[in-house]
């Protein structure tokens, strides 16, 4: 009995894989695959352009800062406690 319940459980396994989507199916998934992947990493890079154009105005603005520190002329008390 249990020789005959492997048999039919090899059979039916074959059968379930030789079932499996055709050549044009197959393609069709690939190029579908193709183009998410496509659209992704054109997502990836517009987001890195955009965090390097916020990198570049966040340098520039603090570039601007120091600037603007070094030319002010401020005298410092004796006691006086404060940061720059």
């Amino acid at each position: 009995m249990r020789k005959l319940f492997t048999l039919l459980i090899v059979a039916s396994m074959f059968g379930i894989v030789a079932c499996g989507p055709s050549a044009e199916e197959n393609a069709a998934d690939a190029a579908d695959a193709d183009a998410m992947a496509n659209e992704m990493f054109e997502a990836a890079e517009d987001a890195m352009e955009e965090v390097v154009a916020e990198e570049v105005v966040a340098e520039e603005v603090v570039a601007e800062e120091v600037v603007a520190e070094e030319g002010e002329e401020h005298v410092h008390v004796e006691g006086e406690e404060h940061t720059h």
